[in-house]
């Protein structure tokens, strides 16, 4: 061990006397430290002589002089312990007197701390209680006017289910008394525009749209079946008036069944106490929100269940009031729309076949981009690959430099330009492997989007086939205008 000084109080600091018999050997001279010189450290890191006391010591000479020199009146004795060798370094009273004020220091901060920390936590506490109870006392008030929402909304769909169900009674009633069966002339051409709107119905994802073809089909379907029931008394739309009724009913039914249970969820929510013995622990619930609407919406849906119920009684009481006049024949607005409907298949099958191209040539396009992008990939991965030999030699440069003895472990100009090089190479190999993650995601969007463009060209395949094959195969004849008309019997 050397040490670097000795105390300027000690009896063993006194220049020694040269001995006669035997010299001292010489001292290992200690490095020369330079004031100027600041080490480089990386941030985070803690020198481990940070701090040390004001005074230092130099080790004392481990032999001892002859008699001699013992005997010199020069020099007094020194006081040691038999069995000591050498000196250690002792601290000073200054260094004993500062290290004591900051324990005393950092103890007097440390208790004031934890004490406005507890009178801070016991305010806290209480804050959290008060704030605690008031939440729950405003959730409990806010379930109870759920309650009443509830209440009303309820009361006023099984009044309106009540009417509805009344003007469904009304209609069975002329349904029977109307009912002579549907015009035969009319049966095939509406079987083929339901058959249209069934084969529609087989399209895919996107192409399931509700498009002029279907509006006109929808269109002619409806006209078809107002000749029907014009032709035989309006049976026919008194039945589709009462299946349009029933589905207003189930929507009341199912509203009010929803409503029944989540008058009971609540309900029980509302008698929840904290004393109550079916409360649990759901950890993770707050943090998944399963609702579908807000209180706008959840009124706006029971609203439009009801506005839906009353057109629905509406147009049963118009019916009603048309049931007993027979409408001349509407064969010129059959033949139009027969028309119309022929003429928005046309149109749309032709922007279904240019949809298709247009599919197809984007997916030769995006097929030549994957393979411009796995072409990238490559380079990129050799480019990775190069960077790692430079990257190995600098990196063993350092360690290397790293072992020089003592003085010359210097932070000199290839030492920087090293460092330097280092973290300009672990740079570009992570920028090269960034962007390489890039163009493997970017492969990745390009199949999905090859995917996503051979799957659209599927769609509009299966939708050609529907729309030219199936559906305009079907709708090549239409009953003439006498037997539109009733001129003429079939067969």
């Amino acid at each position: 061990m050397e040490f670097l000084g000795t105390s300027q109080t000690a009896s063993y600091c006194g220049p020694k006397k040269p001995c006669v018999l035997m010299a001292p050997p010489e001292a290992v001279q200690s490095p020369a430290v330079h004031e100027c010189y600041q080490p480089y450290h990386l941030p985070g890191y803690r020198y481990l002589n940070s701090w040390r006391p004001s005074l230092f010591y130099k080790v004392s000479d481990g032999q001892a002089c002859p008699d001699e020199c013992r005997r010199s009146p020069l020099r007094p004795p020194t006081i040691l312990p038999a069995l000591r060798s050498a000196l250690f370094c002792r601290y000073s009273a200054q260094d004993w007197d500062q290290a004591t004020q900051l324990q005393l220091r950092g103890a007097e901060a440390s208790r004031l701390w934890a004490g406005r920390l507890t009178g801070d936590t016991m305010r806290l506490m209480q804050d959290k209680d008060q704030l605690t109870r008031q939440m729950q006392e405003g959730t409990s008030r806010n379930l109870g006017q759920r309650l009443t929402d509830i209440g009303f909304w309820k009361s006023e769909l099984c009044y309106e289910l009540d009417r509805l169900l009344t003007e469904n009674r009304s209609l069975d009633t002329l349904k029977r008394r109307l009912e002579c069966g549907a015009a035969e002339e009319l049966n095939c051409p509406l079987q083929v525009a339901l058959e249209c709107l069934y084969h529609r119905e087989k399209r895919i994802g996107i192409d399931l749209v509700h498009d002029n073809v279907e509006k006109n089909l929808i269109r002619e379907v409806d006209l078809l079946k107002c000749c029907q029931e014009r032709m035989r008394q309006l049976a026919q739309r008194i039945d589709i008036q009462m299946r349009d009724n029933r589905d207003a009913q189930h929507a009341l039914e199912r509203d009010i069944e929803d409503k029944n249970s989540a008058e009971c969820i609540d309900e029980q929510c509302f008698n929840l106490r904290n004393t109550s013995d079916c409360i649990s622990f759901f950890h993770g619930v707050e943090k998944c929100d399963g609702t579908v609407s807000v209180p706008d919406t959840w009124a706006k849906f029971s609203n439009d269940n009801i506005r839906h119920s009353q057109n629905m009684r509406a147009s049963s009481i118009r019916l009603r009031e048309e049931a007993e006049h027979l409408l001349e024949s509407l064969s010129d607005q059959l033949w139009k729309q027969f028309t119309d409907t022929n003429l928005a298949f046309s149109a749309r099958i032709a922007e279904e076949t240019e949809a298709k191209n247009k599919l197809q040539t984007q997916l030769a396009k995006t097929l030549q981009e994957i393979f411009q992008a796995e072409n990238t990939i490559m380079l990129l991965e050799r480019a990775i690959i190069a960077k790692e030999c430079p990257l190995k030699v600098a990196q063993t440069r350092l360690a290397c430099r790293n072992r020089r003895p003592s003085v010359e472990l210097c932070r000199d100009i290839p030492q920087f330009k090293l460092v330097n090089e280092v973290f300009t190479i672990d740079d570009t190999l992570q920028t090269l492997k960034l962007r390489l993650r890039e163009t493997q995601d970017t492969i990745q969007l390009l199949v999905m989007t090859k995917s996503r463009l051979e799957h659209e060209l599927a769609i509009k395949a299966n939708t050609l086939c529907i729309d030219k094959e199936r559906c305009m195969s079907m709708r090549k004849a239409f009953p003439s205008t006498p037997r539109l008309m009733g001129h003429t019997c079939s067969a």
